[in-house]
């Protein structure tokens, strides 16, 4: 199957992925001034610059391996439209909390790429955290709109083991069998180095002293630029804006909707550490508070005293004293794998399975040259709440790269030939719809050709 339908059709699939960055690149203002309305698809459009945008971002996905025609982009577009337009006539509803939801988790993938949320805003160029949920909320609207409406087309679709088989051999019958890439099946034991109870209650003394000084005349700001272990207080005072509905941790949540306005709360403890919160603002459902966070020491003798006793964890297993699994059980602290054999989920797919040529390239480099069965070292590990551990990882299971096999791959051929059987259905309920539609095209797109009848020509 030649690699530019291939994509195509996965696009066609995965939506929200795909049109996450559509519309982000100038103001609604600016747009329309600079744009000419490319299409009309019942009462949504496609601006050009959407068109240029779109078949930007899909050639950098594919590593510039493929090209694609403005007319090509245009009808993916049109299909996006074609969606979200019947998902509204279908009734299907989208909650405020949903889409939310999928903007914080925007706007994080948006920090981690240009290094912070304000490089983000300046680099799209909108003007402060608002603007860019504002827009963030309508593109992620039509992505969970045009996600169900497929799920609803799809939701009856289902493929038989007679299916699977003849999908199988016609790809191999044509050669077009897929290459899997080698993947890796992993499993961890950890154990947290913590801090001792002095620490603990040295931090928690720190934060009191910090609250009454603050509460004598002192600036919050001022405090916790200067005490405070979060890195984004250099940067905005430590204000932030919270609601119900935003990916800060649980606790820290609960704490700022609990406190009245400009009461300071007292020390507690999340993942993180051990804070205090301010309420600066209440705007609704969103609270604006400002908070100061430290993190106990630990020190030296604690971490090589956790060190030393997975050594002697990872030996007994190696000299049969203990199985992997009853260790996990026995002494892992990680509370994601504990209770799953250890076993570490793709945090992008969900699944227990890694392809090896897409991992971290710090995580490929511990686990790349062992074989099913062998461990890593012990090695020193902090996750992104500061959290200090020590751990080592056991090879469950490994699959190198080979060409599908209807045995070995079943699962994965059949969810191909699932994918295959949605995309046609999603291909003939969207001609159907075409031809009650309401779709303009305008005259600098009328020459194109599209693979489904959008000019609505009798006699095609």
């Amino acid at each position: 199957m030649p690699q530019k339908i291939t994509i195509l059709k996965y696009i066609k699939i995965l939506p929200v992925i795909t049109f996450l960055f559509i519309g982000l690149q100038t103001t609604n203002a600016q747009k329309v001034k600079i744009d000419g309305v490319a299409v009309v698809v019942g009462k949504n459009i496609v601006l050009d610059s959407d068109i240029a945008k779109f078949k930007q971002e899909v050639e950098l996905r594919s590593e510039g391996k493929v090209t694609f025609t403005k007319c090509e982009m245009l009808e993916e577009l049109m299909q996006q439209k074609l969606l979200s337009h019947h998902a509204v006539i279908d009734s299907v509803t989208v909650t405020d909390d949903e889409v939310n939801m999928s903007v914080e988790r925007s706007v994080e993938y948006f920090a981690s790429q240009f290094g912070s949320v304000d490089k983000a805003i300046k680099a799209y160029g909108f003007n402060d955290l608002d603007d860019l949920k504002a827009e963030l909320y309508n593109v992620q609207k039509e992505n969970k709109l045009v996600e169900k409406e497929q799920n609803k087309i799809t939701e009856k679709v289902d493929v038989t083991p007679e299916e699977v088989r003849l999908y199988y051999n016609g790809l191999k019958k044509d050669g077009e069998l897929p290459e899997f890439t080698a993947e890796v099946e992993l499993a961890q034991i950890v154990l947290n180095a913590e801090p001792t109870k002095e620490e603990n209650d040295k931090v928690i003394a720190e934060l009191n002293q910090l609250k009454q000084e603050i509460l004598d005349g002192a600036s919050f700001r001022m405090k916790a630029v200067i005490n405070s272990k979060d890195p984004g207080v250099t940067q905005n005072g430590g204000r932030m804006e919270v609601t119900k509905e935003s990916n800060y941790i649980k606790e820290f949540k609960e704490v700022s909707f609990q406190l009245d306005l400009n009461q300071i709360s007292e020390p507690f403890k999340t993942a993180f550490g051990y804070h205090i919160i301010q309420l600066h603002e209440i705007k609704g459902n969103t609270r604006v508070v400002s908070h100061i966070l430290l993190q106990p020491e630990i020190p030296e003798s604690r971490l090589k005293e956790t060190q030393d006793k997975l050594e002697s964890i990872k030996q007994d297993i190696k000299d049969g004293k203990i199985t992997f699994d009853e260790a996990v059980k026995k002494y892992s602290m990680d509370d994601d794998s504990k209770n799953n054999a250890g076993l570490i989920l793709n945090p992008y797919t969900g699944e227990s399975k890694f392809d090896l040529t897409r991992m971290d390239p710090a995580f490929y480099a511990r686990v790349n040259d062992l074989k099913t069965g062998e461990m890593t070292d012990v090695f020193y590990d902090e996750n992104r709440e500061g959290l200090k551990m020590y751990k080592f990882i056991l090879m469950k299971e490994r699959t190198d790269t080979h060409t599908a096999d209807i045995v070995q791959d079943y699962v994965k051929i059949q969810d191909l030939a699932l994918k295959k059987k949605k995309e046609e259905t999603i291909e003939k309920w969207s001609k159907d719809k075409i031809k009650d539609t309401y779709i303009k095209i305008s005259e600098d797109h009328a020459s194109c050709k599209f693979e489904k009848n959008w000019k609505k020509d009798a006699n095609k």
